[in-house]
């Protein structure tokens, strides 16, 4: 494989011009499209088919007193309802006494989507977030974000509500409660945290993809981001080569807009 036919990674990704797709006729477009189509559709299907078996669940009981720290104080868990019968909760990861720009990419990227929630608040379900981190801390960066959705601190009890899992790492986890009783229905992380996110699934629709190097491309395509991190803004964006380099993609436009990311407590 030469130069010229390898996926394009790297700062001189920048510079160089992607290998671009074969130009057909409209028919033979079309007749393409139409069978990747059948496998579109036999994924929805099967999407269909696990979430039907995900609704069949057993659920397992949580203390519904366990505490948590929100913008009034301590309050246990049953609270985060906010009297609905379903509780949605992303728990993001924290790196205490840390700075912005050092914070996690992912969870910034997953959050940042999170905005109308009153189609949830239709079916009887709360969406907040659980930090896995202290909340006059946390909150700083919910605000610089200029995020709304409800927001606590779950450190003192983090270990009892993921219990068997890996604490520290994002999950995304779903409750029922039952008067004055919660139940866990389902749980998830990693790329399960996807749920959460629009633009990687545009991205998917796109004939270069998400343009990160783990893909499944054809020789040429542009591969050269790092996930969610970059060392600047728009127009560039460049890459940042590894972690902490730059900062989380969402955190540019909130500094261009004059926000301060000090998340210092006590000021």
């Amino acid at each position: 494989m030469t130069d010229e036919s390898a996926n394009l990674s790297g700062p001189e990704a920048a510079t160089r011009a992607p290998s671009l797709p074969a130009a057909v006729d409209r028919a033979t477009f079309q007749a393409e499209l139409d069978r990747l189509r059948v496998r579109e559709k036999a994924h929805t299907r099967e999407g269909d088919a696990i979430a039907a078996a995900r609704r069949r669940l057993p659920m397992v009981e949580v203390d519904a007193g366990l505490a948590l720290i929100g913008p009034h104080g301590p309050l246990p868990l049953l609270e985060a309802f906010e009297g609905r019968r379903q509780l949605i909760a992303y728990y993001f990861m924290w790196n205490p006494g840390r700075p912005a720009a050092e914070q996690c990419e992912g969870c910034t990227w997953v959050t940042s989507h999170i905005g109308e929630l009153s189609y949830l608040h239709s079916r009887d379900i709360t969406y907040t977030v659980f930090c896995q981190g202290p909340y006059d801390e946390s909150i700083r960066y919910r605000d610089f974000m200029g995020w709304d959705m409800p927001w606590y601190s779950a450190e003192d009890s983090r270990h009892v509500l993921l219990a068997g899992r890996q604490i520290g790492l994002f999950h995304l986890v779903c409750y029922l409660r039952d008067g004055d009783r919660v139940f866990e229905t389902y749980w998830t992380t990693r790329r399960g945290a996807e749920a959460l996110d629009y633009s990687y699934a545009l991205m998917d629709l796109t004939v270069y993809g998400r343009q990160e190097p783990w893909e499944d491309s054809p020789a040429g395509w542009p591969q050269q981001c790092s996930y969610t991190r970059t060392d600047a803004g728009s127009p560039e964006w460049p890459p940042a080569p590894a972690w902490p380099g730059g900062r989380p993609i969402a955190q540019w436009p909130r500094l261009q807009a004059g926000r301060s990311d000090d998340l210092s407590v006590g000021l």
